[in-house]
């Protein structure tokens, strides 16, 4: 039979950090006059040992049951968020559930969050989507900013036009002066700040769009664009709104035997963790979602502890990664 391995005690870390048990409660309870030299050195033997916190004792010392909940309204799209959230959560000693609500929208989130935290299960809720809660005697709603109710970014988070400009202008410094936008579906916000980008630095920079045509999130749409036309376009870059519809710019492009980045350079939206392996790896946008979770769980936790909010993030969440799909114009 194999041994079960006993679980280190907070007096065990004490030991190893060389510091008394109290300091290590008071790191556990994430205690800012704590020195940030003895935090690091309790923090070092916390990961050593593996020391996780005995959340049901604490509970029953404290009233508190050292839990949260992520609420999410679908089950594709915020997986990276979510994961930053879980870890941020977990280093603080919070322990996270996530519930799916696959398609609620608003109202039948806030009801989900409301329920949870009056059943005294959780301490406070973090929504992946906007919900219509707020903090009170009964615990802390959050919602992270980042989604409408159905998981489209909002400007606020990802700075869509701001960074579609900004790749228009990295392809015309490459000698691009022909563009076409593989737009997404524009009754989602994201889709239409994306092609605002797109045409405000068109027009900026006197460049020449050959059209905005605009479409679901699916590889179909971008091999339409590409088979629309002609087989002597001048269009020599073609942006995409999404990674998904990149892969379908890339297929068509193959079918019309048109060699990407020498004949027409390709970009897209989300660094889909396959496109990097495509062939060529595609030239897309980074979307920075885990500083927004690992953001929107601290402002939980703050609003739990009745803490001051944390600042809002200083950087931009977006980044350009140009990779093999994007060259200098033919």
């Amino acid at each position: 039979m194999a041994e079960v391995r006993r679980r280190p005690t907070i007096r065990e870390v004490a030991r190893r950090a060389g510091v008394s048990h109290q300091t290590v409660s008071r790191f556990l309870r994430d205690d800012p006059t704590l020195r940030p030299q003895t935090r690091q050195v309790v923090q070092d033997a916390v990961d050593a040992l593996g020391y996780r916190p005995n959340l049901a004792a604490r509970s029953m010392r404290t009233t508190r049951s050292g839990v949260v909940a992520i609420v999410v309204p679908t089950m594709r799209g915020p997986e990276r968020t979510i994961e930053a959230a879980v870890e941020e959560a977990r280093a603080r000693g919070f322990r996270v559930e996530v519930i799916i609500g696959v398609d609620e929208g608003a109202e039948e989130l806030s009801l989900r969050a409301r329920d949870l935290l009056d059943s005294g299960r959780v301490e406070g809720v973090l929504s992946v989507a906007p919900i219509n809660a707020s903090t009170d005697r009964t615990g802390a709603v959050v919602d992270t900013g980042e989604y409408d109710h159905r998981m489209r970014a909002v400007e606020a988070v990802s700075g869509d036009a701001d960074t579609m400009a900004a790749l228009v202008r990295a392809l015309a410094e490459l000698g691009h002066r022909h563009f076409l936008h593989a737009a997404g579906p524009q009754g989602w916000r994201s889709a239409k700040l994306r092609q605002q980008g797109y045409l405000s630095a068109i027009e900026e920079l006197g460049l020449t769009s050959h059209g905005e045509p605009d479409g679901f999130w699916e590889p179909a749409h971008g091999m339409r664009v590409v088979a629309a036309l002609d087989a002597d376009s001048p269009v020599t870059a073609i942006l995409a709104a999404s990674d998904l519809i990149a892969a379908g710019v890339l297929f068509g492009a193959a079918q019309r035997g048109w060699s990407v980045p020498q004949r027409l350079s390709v970009t897209g939206w989300d660094d889909m963790l396959l496109m990097r392996y495509a062939v060529p790896p595609l030239t897309t946008v980074v979307v920075d979602r885990e500083s927004a979770g690992r953001h929107a769980m601290q402002r939980l936790i703050a609003a739990i502890r009745g803490e001051e909010e944390p600042p809002p993030l200083a950087t931009r969440l977006t980044q350009i990664a140009l990779r093999g799909t994007t060259g200098p114009a033919p």
